[in-house]
């Protein structure tokens, strides 16, 4: 049997398609992604999805759609985040795609994206300690999940987003070492305030694990992967230095030299700044070093959700 998942999120637009065995085996057979920036506006529109970026995001699903018809899948689960259940005009936007695509698709809350995200990053790596930090830092918001031998102990989305950062307190081109202090600060008093009952009593066997657009394209430009390797990437060890050092290069570049830089998807040019800065002031709140970079997260948890 063939099942597919999708994730619209304020920037990607992504797909999975698996083969799912008789003996219960789940194999990749396809996986696709577009970025969208659906999401884009959002902060200077008064929360609402913008005419533009919802055509661009409906006409992405549109041929998504084509392809799980190709493929001859029998069962989708499409889902919206952040951007799309925060917008004043979200349903509206979910119901015009339902028509215009045919998909069914649901807006799942902060608490069900992390728990779907926890799902699927724990069948991508392996943890070698009890505890364990997940963050998954989107376009729209960020989700913390902390997990103890696999259980849920406590999630929290919070509104850390790179879209809406990025939109909010950088420049497209060069930053400013101002405006570079200005987020940094930002993002500390979204950390402090959010995350205040957020607490994990020994940060020492802690295991701190990052998945989505901005852990996996620091290690794909920290590896200079052209092109991007799932494989490279799953499991790689990110050290602070090395995010330090690829954020200096980032801020002596304009948004668009950064495209020659391997591993950096077009697209992302502008963002990667401020999930960079995101991931920094994450790993210092939990006195981490180090992350594990996990290519699985709330795709393949939606996916791992149809089985």
């Amino acid at each position: 049997m063939r099942i597919a998942s999708i994730d619209i999120g304020t920037n990607t637009v992504r797909l999975l398609i698996g083969e799912l065995s008789e003996a219960g085996t789940l194999e990749k057979l396809d996986i696709q992604r577009v970025i969208t920036r659906l999401g884009e506006g959002f902060s200077q529109n008064n929360g609402v999805i913008t005419e533009q970026a919802a055509q661009r995001t409906i006409r992405v699903l549109s041929e998504f759609k084509e392809v799980l018809s190709d493929y001859g899948v029998e069962h989708t689960r499409a889902v919206a985040t952040s951007v799309v259940r925060e917008s004043s005009n979200g349903v509206e936007f979910k119901e015009r795609a339902n028509t215009e695509t045919g998909l069914d698709i649901e807006i799942i809350s902060g608490e069900e994206e992390a728990r779907l995200t926890v799902n699927g990053v724990l069948g991508s790596v392996a943890l070698n300690t009890e505890d364990a930090l997940i963050f998954d830092i989107g376009g729209g918001s960020t989700e913390y999940i902390h997990v103890r031998e696999n259980t849920i102990i406590s999630l929290k989305s919070i509104p850390l987003g790179v879209v809406h950062l990025t939109e909010q307190y950088l420049t497209y081109n060069i930053n400013s070492d101002t405006e570079l202090l200005h987020l940094s600060q930002h993002i500390d008093n979204i950390l402090e305030s959010g995350l205040r009952e957020f607490e994990i009593p020994d940060t020492n066997s802690l295991s701190l694990i990052g998945t989505a657009g901005t852990p996996t394209t620091l290690a794909a430009i920290e590896q200079k992967l052209d092109p991007y390797d799932p494989s490279k990437v799953n499991g790689f060890l990110l050290s602070r230095e090395m995010i330090e050092n690829i954020l200096c290069k980032l801020n002596s570049m304009t948004a668009l030299q950064r495209l020659s830089l391997p591993g950096l998807e077009k697209g992302r040019e502008d963002l990667i700044v401020s999930g960079a800065l995101t991931t920094l002031r994450t790993m210092s709140k939990f006195s981490k070093n180090t992350l594990i970079v996990s290519d699985g997260g709330l795709l393949e948890g939606v996916l791992y959700s149809l089985i």
